[in-house]
């Protein structure tokens, strides 16, 4: 459930509080749990919607995002995982994504993030809750748009079988499946640069929250 991603983030901001200019490297992230939702808090001082993950259940019986049940908060200690699994586990898993409220940062509305091609999963749940709410200019090459939640079922012999269980969709109604993010900024990776020991990507985000 994120606790230790969580916990770490946390260090890494307090470590630059005084930072003014923040860039956020996506690049090479696969994704992984819930984790990135205090990233996506550490972008905006306030409580904003992110998305929300839709069973097949719901969806065929219908619903209003405002009324799915909200998931807005990492627990500080893993002990905390113990009133998730009560407040979540038996429950359809249609759920809402808000930030946690963290505060306003030297660093807001001063921020980049790099993204490209095998940037997925939660990492495409990071950088579209940016791009909707305009919290950070987008860098690089378009993500794979593989978001799906799945779930892993046993089949015996020690084998399982993986299968989509629900679709996530932005708060503003977008679906990344098969789509990703196009970065409002288009910087493909420059082989002979990276040869040269040069990011030209990464060049290119400096630049970009040097004239913010």
């Amino acid at each position: 459930m994120g606790v230790d991603v969580a916990r770490d983030i946390d260090r890494a901001i307090a470590s630059f509080r005084d930072c003014d200019r923040l860039i956020v490297d996506l690049r090479g992230n696969s994704g992984g749990g819930i984790g990135g939702l205090r990233l996506m808090s550490y972008l905006t001082p306030e409580k904003l919607p992110i998305g929300y993950s839709l069973s097949r259940t719901r969806a065929k019986k219908g619903y209003k995002k405002e009324e799915l049940t909200r998931f807005e908060r990492i627990p500080a200690r893993k002990i905390g995982l113990l009133w998730l699994v009560l407040r979540y586990g038996f429950v359809d898993h249609s759920v809402a994504l808000f930030t946690e409220g963290l505060g306003p940062k030297k660093f807001h509305g001063r921020i980049a993030m790099l993204v490209n091609e095998h940037s997925a999963s939660a990492s495409e749940m990071v950088a579209a809750f940016a791009a909707e709410n305009r919290l950070a200019k987008i860098v690089g090459t378009c993500t794979p748009g593989r978001l799906v939640g799945s779930k892993a079922f046993k089949v015996g012999d020690g084998y399982f079988l993986i299968l989509p269980v629900g679709a996530y969709v932005t708060w503003q109604g977008k679906r990344l499946e098969g789509q990703g993010i196009k970065p409002e900024t288009e910087v493909p990776l420059s082989y002979e640069a990276i040869s040269n020991g040069r990011d030209n990507q990464l060049e290119a985000a400096v630049e970009i929250v040097k004239s913010l």
